[in-house]
């Protein structure tokens, strides 16, 4: 009997343990990458031109896909807006509804889903191949350093582009929230307007792109860093990538979680 209940109980700790153990490995492995990438970046050997490159394929390439997000949370946030004040409240509450949840919520997560598909999973795989076929060795072996190639670029990269990124969406997921306002349920602009200055403070931006910058600088973090660990061929890329993408996207959702204890109480 003492062997039965003991043996659940130690398995939940065994587990337990080995994702402490997996947390902290990938804490300080990346704490030695930022560092190198760090110091890659003081020694100006961080090419400009591979900066502005990535951030090209982070936020130009990006805009497209962010535009669709926002517009679709701008419109699905003033329908359901609209529906649940029509006789609660006054209808131009709903200009505040769109604005702060746009600005303070939607546009920072939204943007930052939509960079791990399409830019996170990318560089991981793209990392991973070129270490599962020797290409990382290749670096080394010629005396250049892959961090400050591949990585403190990426990472520059991410933490200029999202905030651009974000203010935009959050611009655009306003603009379409209010046109479907008005389509939706006849609240004019003027109304609009009027409710979303009614509770805007200008704390609000700034924790907005605070939120961007931090998950700007954690998925290209986090991605370079999965790639770099790859092994075992094809497969091993596809299971990393797949690790990566969980990794970021929880990172994410933890980061949101600390950023309204932190920045508006």
């Amino acid at each position: 009997m003492n062997g039965a209940v003991a043996r659940p109980v130690t398995g939940f700790l065994g587990g337990f343990g080995r994702v402490g153990r997996l947390v902290v490995e990938h804490a300080g492995a990346m704490g030695q990458l930022l560092w190198s990438a760090a110091l890659a970046t003081v020694r100006m050997k961080v090419s400009f031109r591979e900066v502005v490159t990535q951030m090209y394929v982070m936020g130009i390439q990006s805009l497209p896909i962010v535009l669709v997000t926002a517009s679709l949370a701008g419109i699905v946030t003033s329908q359901q807006g609209g529906y649940q004040f029509q006789g609660n409240l006054p209808l131009y509450v709903l200009g505040s509804l769109v604005v702060q949840t746009m600005v303070l919520e939607m546009g920072p997560v939204l943007t930052a889903v939509v960079l791990v598909g399409r830019v996170g999973a990318r560089i991981t795989a793209e990392l991973g191949t070129m270490v599962v076929s020797e290409q990382i060795d290749a670096y080394h072996s010629c005396g250049r350093d892959p961090v400050a190639i591949l990585v403190a670029p990426r990472v520059i990269a991410g933490t200029l582009a999202m905030p651009l990124l974000v203010a935009i969406a959050d611009v655009v997921g306003i603009l379409v929230g209010m046109f479907a306002a008005k389509l939706t349920t006849g609240l004019g602009y003027e109304a609009f307007l009027y409710g979303a200055r009614l509770f805007w403070h200008s704390w609000d931006l700034l924790y907005s792109l605070t939120k961007a910058f931090a998950f700007g600088f954690a998925i290209p973090l986090i991605s370079t860093h999965m790639g770099l660990r790859t092994g075992g061929g094809a497969a091993g890329v596809g299971s990393q990538t797949t690790a990566a993408v969980m990794f970021m996207t929880l990172t994410i959702l933890v980061l949101d979680a600390m950023m309204p204890p932190l920045m508006l109480q």
